[in-house]
């Protein structure tokens, strides 16, 4: 308990916060979806390091295209950025919810270190 009987609350660390919000799309679909593929007939039309990637969770199949940070589902027609997002999106989870699953897929070190 904390200070006048209430529960403290785990905060997250701005360093985590911010490591999740670089995350490309492409880092972390593999992370959140039972089955995930790009799409090699795609062709960009605006940024050439854009990819289209077909997945699926267990709310549905999703239409993603990524470039970097930046995402967009096609089906829903909507968008955002970093994995945060991208996982409150594709599997319907709070911004709480979804920090705390990055945290335990991703790790303490991060995707881009072994």
């Amino acid at each position: 308990m904390g200070v006048w009987g209430r529960t403290m609350r785990r905060s997250f660390g701005s360093t985590e916060l911010e490591r999740f919000r670089k995350m490309s799309g492409e880092q972390v679909l593999p992370l959140l979806a039972t089955y995930v593929k790009v799409d090699p007939a795609y062709v960009p039309t605006k940024d050439l390091g854009s990819r289209r990637w077909h997945l699926r969770t267990d709310l549905g199949e999703f239409e993603i295209l990524t470039t970097g940070v930046k995402w967009y589902d096609t089906r829903s027609l909507q968008g955002g950025g970093g994995a945060i997002d991208l996982a409150m999106h594709v599997l319907g989870l709070s911004f709480v919810d979804a920090v705390k699953l990055l945290t335990a897929r991703v790790g303490v070190r991060g995707p881009d270190h072994p």
